[in-house]
């Protein structure tokens, strides 16, 4: 599966990571559901304070397309930047940023 992405950026602000484990459960079953790539997992600070998730998928902007209401729905991830990438990871590949 050719690797374009989407990646979240996002200000967590606790230690309880309870929450965060079900976003990545619901953005999982979205991604599977709709069949459009996978959900790889997230890196966040040791102290909560901020984390990124990542996505893979053929393509980046359905991907996003299929994963924005999850997290818009989501109160930690009001101001988060998901940004798209539309080819390969250490390219020039075209990328959009949304601010949610």
């Amino acid at each position: 599966m050719p690797e374009q992405a989407v990646i979240v950026e996002f200000q967590y602000g606790s230690t309880d990571l309870e929450p965060l484990f079900e976003l990545e459960d619901k953005l999982a079953a979205a991604i599977e559901g709709k069949g459009v790539g996978e959900y790889d997992g997230n890196e966040i600070a040791v102290d909560g304070s901020d984390g990124s998730l990542y996505m893979y998928g053929p393509d980046a902007a359905h991907l996003a397309e299929i994963v924005r209401p999850v997290l818009e729905g989501c109160p930690f991830m009001k101001g988060a930047r998901i940004r798209i990438r539309r080819g390969a990871a250490g390219t020039d590949a075209p990328e959009d940023v949304i601010q949610l």
